[in-house]
């Protein structure tokens, strides 16, 4: 029997932290700074996006999504979060976007087994749904067609799984995640980001497009 389907439990995300983007240019601003389309996000689709380097080169990856409120959260590596949001930062300039380190205000839970299949199991992979006043997206399945999901808020009352496990799952499912050994290491394509929804040729420019688009 393969272990992955015995998998079913929730994990508290330490290893992640959030970015908020408020205000009425903050979709704008983000869909000329991310390798994904942003202005189409609405609160029934989270995003897989990367943040890159002029050279095109991976700097952050996110999974984006929108809040009842209205604002942008970007969820992302904790150890990349302060030199990723002080170097968006520098380019917001006059647009109507205020961004901000919103980990302390975000519980992030990672959902696996029948536990998120019970709640995210109709929903396409990067559905999100509100349910009990948390927030829930569908991960990429792991082989073994193991459910995950990405609880916002307060998940269910099941068994714990250890960090590593998730890891483990994040690993087989193929989902990167850019962390602080890994900055300025890979063009998206190296990490399956076009494979997994999270490019998007046909949006306008972002840095590194240019190099993206030639690799693709």
């Amino acid at each position: 029997m393969n272990p992955l389907l015995a998998v079913a439990g929730t994990v508290p995300l330490t290893h992640w932290g959030v970015i908020r983007a408020h205000g009425p240019e903050a979709a704008a601003f983000l869909h000329g700074q991310l390798t994904n389309s942003i202005t189409a996000l609405d609160v029934s689709h989270a995003r897989l996006a990367g943040y890159c380097s002029a050279k095109g080169r991976l700097l952050a990856s996110f999974i984006a999504w929108k809040a009842p409120d209205g604002d942008l959260l970007l969820a992302c590596h904790a150890s990349v979060l302060a030199a990723t949001l002080k170097r968006l930062s520098m380019f917001v300039l006059r647009a109507r976007c205020q961004l901000s380190d919103a980990s302390a205000n975000q519980s992030l839970q990672g959902v696996a087994g029948a536990p998120a299949a019970a709640v995210v199991g109709d929903l396409p992979v990067w559905g999100q749904r509100e349910v009990a006043q948390a927030t829930w997206i569908r991960l990429p399945d792991a082989p073994g067609t193991v459910v995950r999901a990405l609880c916002i808020g307060t998940a269910p009352a099941v068994p714990a799984l250890g960090e590593g496990v998730w890891q483990w799952l994040e690993v087989a499912s193929g989902v990167p995640t850019i962390e602080a050994a890994t900055v300025d290491s890979f063009v998206p394509q190296m990490v399956n980001f076009e494979l997994l929804g999270g490019v998007d040729f046909r949006k306008g420019c972002y840095p590194g497009q240019e190099v993206v688009a030639r690799s693709q």
